[in-house]
């Protein structure tokens, strides 16, 4: 048994099925495209958070 109960000849089997069905180029530009969208989420997370610590920083140095 492999995750959760998965055998890595299902897990072959399910890959071969989708290849077979969306072909490799389509399947690598989907990932291509996931992973574009996974970095483009983290570059606004470290934005959003850049922008929190300007504002708080800028807080403090109006009370002194």
């Amino acid at each position: 048994m492999g995750i959760s109960g998965i055998s890595p000849w299902s897990l072959l089997l399910i890959i071969a099925i989708l290849i077979l069905l969306f072909g490799t180029k389509r399947l690598k530009n989907l990932g291509k495209d996931l992973g574009d969208m996974i970095q483009s989420f983290q570059k606004s997370l470290d934005t959003e958070d850049q922008t929190t610590v300007r504002k708080k920083t800028a807080k403090k140095t109006k009370r002194k």
